[in-house]
């Protein structure tokens, strides 16, 4: 229904949070009784009969000091969360089924320290941080993943029972962040490469055999390749110099679609790509990608990986901006 959508908007913050840090004010925290503490308050009541029906001054005195030992827990349980300061981390890419874990980096102004705070995802293990006075930390919250694509964990729950587990305050932060998860890899052998000797021997780039001098680094170029003591000669910012030969033959392997098995789903296509992309970096080929509408060139090293992957993790999906908020 629109109208409980945009009560629920309202109330629990569900846009992302776009100003950073994120600091936890007085409408962002809610704060109900647990059963612990609905049970105390129960007990209190019983208490307060009895006393008043016995005439029992120290009964009414210990029902008044508990009553108010349950007030000062409930302040001090809001003001464990209140003016907490989030900021959102960088989100490393995952294979899907593996946990994928969104950073977050807390920071207390305050001088008294701040306990038992549980960070979670709807449904997830939460992850208890305790932060020191005027301190930082740092918390990674994990969210199960299970099939490949940009994964959108939502709204962060922040909660705290401190200091008497009476009550619990929470806050419900949702940072603009997401994760990478690329395909599971199925392990398959590797595609018949293709020779390109011929173009070895009139570029001079990947031939393996003589000596043909120095170029500037390429970001597909293996850190193997680097010629560090030309890099350390120098004193500028320019790129790095990577050493070139000529005289060998190399081969390029190329990783297409078509030739994955026919009788395979899309998504099983792309598991079996993955795996040929991670054997063929654990080679330390250079292979190429083909996908429909899709093709990188090729290249070796872990940038050229990283892309690759992230080709087949977001293979027919919409690009991130032209989703809607």
């Amino acid at each position: 229904m629109p109208v409980l959508a945009s009560l629920q908007r309202w109330l629990f913050r569900l846009r992302r949070d776009e100003q950073l840090p994120i600091v936890l004010g007085q409408r962002r925290i809610f704060i109900v009784p647990t059963r612990a503490g609905l049970l105390f308050a129960l007990v209190l009541v019983v208490m307060l009969v009895g006393a008043i029906n016995y005439n029992l001054s120290l009964g009414h005195a210990l029902i008044f000091l508990l009553a108010g030992l349950g007030i000062v827990a409930m302040v001090h349980t809001f003001h464990n969360l209140f003016g907490l300061r989030l900021t959102p981390g960088r989100v490393a890419a995952v294979f899907a089924g593996d946990p994928a874990y969104f950073p977050l980096q807390l920071e207390n102004p305050r001088r008294q320290a701040r306990r038992a705070l549980e960070f979670s995802f709807a449904g997830q293990t939460a992850s208890c941080v305790h932060l020191p006075a005027q301190g930082r930390a740092a918390v990674a919250v994990s969210c199960a993943t299970q099939r490949r694509g940009r994964l959108d964990p939502g709204r962060v729950t922040l909660a705290t029972r401190y200091p008497l587990g009476l009550f619990r305050a929470w806050s419900y932060p949702h940072p603009h962040w997401s994760c990478v998860v690329y395909p599971q890899p199925i392990r398959t052998p590797l595609p018949a490469s293709s020779p390109t000797a011929h173009a070895d021997r009139l570029h001079g780039d990947n031939g393996q055999e003589d000596f043909a001098g120095l170029r500037p680094r390429q970001i597909s170029d293996s850190t193997r390749h680097i010629a560090w003591k030309a890099v350390a000669r120098r004193t500028d910012e320019q790129p790095h110099l990577v050493k070139q030969f000529a005289g060998g033959a190399s081969e390029e392997l190329w990783l297409a679609w078509s030739l994955t098995p026919a009788g395979c789903g899309a998504e099983e296509r792309l598991s079996i790509l993955t795996g040929w992309v991670l054997a063929a970096d654990e080679q330390q080929a250079r292979y190429g990608l083909a996908l429909p509408g899709v093709r990188i060139a090729a290249g070796q090293g872990d940038a050229h990986r990283a892309s690759c992957l992230q080709a087949l993790a977001l293979y027919g999906e919409k690009p991130e901006n032209d989703r809607p908020q």
